[in-house]
């Protein structure tokens, strides 16, 4: 389990480098700066995966044909809202971090079908990271000016077949190396 909270927190000091340790980060050059933070992360993953399947501990439930429903409808929203993210389609006119509330979404599915500590140390303390960052930068920037458009219909459709996509991709490569989300 050690290995698993390192990779979290690791993952955390990653991201939160720059508010933490602002005149330290700002000190840096900036290719400097971001190629720490992509090696730091890089590795958090690393040990994330490798603690996660080292780990092991108490189990209160597990996967249902219901729960894995839910499951992959919301990590479907989530790869949307990444997409859309990318390409400022109107959701980014009504939610202020798609890509965090996607990140969000993704931990809660994955805590749905996961009742295992393990579980709840990764993906709790992912959409944990995900909240307080929501938190910080709402209060670095309160004011937020909402994208006006023009939203193009052909962005919005590439935005939803492209969600589709890495879910369907994702999905697959998440059967061969772990539980498939999409069956028994």
């Amino acid at each position: 389990m050690f290995i698993l909270v390192l990779g979290v927190f690791l993952w955390w000091a990653a991201h939160l480098f720059k508010r933490i340790a602002p005149a330290r980060r700002n000190a840096m050059p900036e290719q400097q700066a971001k190629a720490r933070v992509a090696i730091s992360l890089f590795v958090s993953v690393v040990l994330m995966v490798i603690g996660y399947r080292m780990a092991d501990g108490p189990y209160w439930w597990g996967p249902t044909p219901a729960l894995k429903g839910i499951n992959n409808l919301l990590v479907l929203v989530s790869f949307y809202l990444f997409a859309a993210a990318g390409m400022k389609t109107r959701v980014t006119s009504m939610i202020r971090h798609p890509q965090l509330i996607g990140f969000s979404l993704w931990a809660v599915a994955h805590l749905l079908v996961n009742g295992d500590l393990p579980s709840f140390v990764l993906f709790g303390g992912l959409l944990l990271w995900a909240l307080v960052q929501i938190v910080l930068i709402n209060r670095a920037e309160p004011n937020w000016a909402r994208p006006t458009g023009p939203f193009p219909p052909r962005k919005e459709i590439m935005a939803v077949v492209g969600g589709v996509i890495v879910f369907a991709v994702v999905g697959l490569i998440h059967g061969w190396l772990g539980p498939n989300p999409f069956g028994a």
